[in-house]
């Protein structure tokens, strides 16, 4: 690997710190929220058999946005310029506003998928998109204003990808808390500054919620959470691959959510191609159908935080690699995940799972 500058003045201690603070924090609103919390009742679709209180994602939007706020008055090199800054802030605080709405009110998908398109409008028109891709054997592409809609329809996918995944215990925090480790190591050896620190803020309001949720829930994350750090994440990759001392491959967070994004991806064509309403509610993603099978949902958890770290040491890879090992490398995650695919649609065949 490169060696590139280091981050100024890279206190660790002191930026666990900040993180393991934001934590108790993001811990002690997700406590309150059980008390007050939007009422998650069973039904057909869903895992859980007991009402349950969702919207605990609020201590993660709550602790994260105190975080960056922090970082917007306080840590001038982890700033991005001033109206990226304010877009990444602005965008943050209206998905989280409207993922609340959606959680209180259950809005219909057109309705919650232009909302959330308005939010990450208010991200990318402040300049936060990419407009040059760096691939593999070809170099830099640069495709100019269509990288704004390229941008627009990223962050949607993976938001609502984060959305979907969410539906047993600790699976999208699990997720979550380990791309933001990853990504803020990687940001910290490649000297993105603000991608470093601010997946350290998403790390901490996370890390305060996980202990409430696995193994066992006391509470959800809710549309709340889970769309939030879909969108977060998103944007962090985002950053990564367009601002900073060096730009990374907009391939990094694509690779940490590669189970996340396999599993919404499969099960969307295989949805449109038999002709299914892809806005209803189903129960047909591949986690769910481990689960229906009888496979334990925190061993399915488990496997997907699996899947992310495998997705964290690939993307480690991928820029370490000279240019020749970077496109092999890129099938490893997906190598794993189609031996996932396949021993799902084995075990449901087995149990004679047909609707799905």
């Amino acid at each position: 690997m490169e060696h590139l500058p280091a981050l100024p003045d890279l206190s660790l201690p002191r930026h666990l710190a900040l993180m393991a603070g934001l934590a108790m924090f993001s811990a002690i609103i997700v406590r309150a929220m059980i008390s007050v919390g939007v009422p998650d009742r069973p039904d057909a679709r869903k895992a859980h058999r007991v009402t349950t209180p969702k919207s605990g994602g609020v201590g993660i939007v709550a602790a994260f946005l105190l975080g960056v706020l922090l970082l917007y008055r306080y840590g001038q090199v982890s700033r991005l310029s001033e109206g990226h800054f304010l877009g990444v802030i602005g965008g943050a605080a209206l998905m989280a506003a409207v993922s609340f709405i959606d959680d209180l009110f259950d809005v219909s998908f057109l309705i919650k998928l232009a909302a959330q398109l308005v939010a990450a409008s208010v991200a990318v028109f402040a300049g936060l998109w990419v407009q040059i891709f760096v691939l593999p054997f070809i170099g830099p592409v640069d495709i100019g204003l269509f990288g704004v809609p390229v941008t627009l329809m990223f962050i949607l996918f993976v938001t609502n990808a984060m959305n979907f995944i969410d539906g047993l215990n600790g699976l999208a925090a699990g997720v979550t808390l380990i791309s933001c480790l990853f990504l803020a190591v990687i940001a910290a050896a490649y000297s993105g500054f603000f991608v470093y620190t601010a997946a350290l803020l998403l790390a901490g309001g996370v890390l305060g919620f996980l202990p409430f949720n696995f193994p066992n829930a006391k509470i959800f994350m809710g549309d709340v959470g889970s769309q939030f750090c879909g969108f977060m994440l998103a944007l962090f990759g985002i950053a990564a691959a367009r601002y900073g001392a060096q730009s990374l491959s907009f391939l990094l967070v694509p690779l940490l959510l590669s189970g996340v994004l396999f599993d919404v991806a499969f099960t969307l064509v295989r949805r449109l191609a038999a002709g299914d309403n892809i806005a209803k509610a189903h129960r047909g993603h591949l986690y769910q159908l481990a689960h229906r099978t009888g496979v334990d949902a925190r061993i399915i958890a488990l496997l997907h935080w699996g899947f992310t770290i495998l997705g964290g040491l690939t993307a480690v890879g991928f820029l370490a690699a000279t240019p020749s090992w970077r496109l092999p490398i890129l099938f490893v995650p997906l190598l794993v995940q189609l031996v996932w695919l396949w021993f799902v649609i084995a075990r449901a065949e087995k149990t004679h799972l047909t609707d799905w």
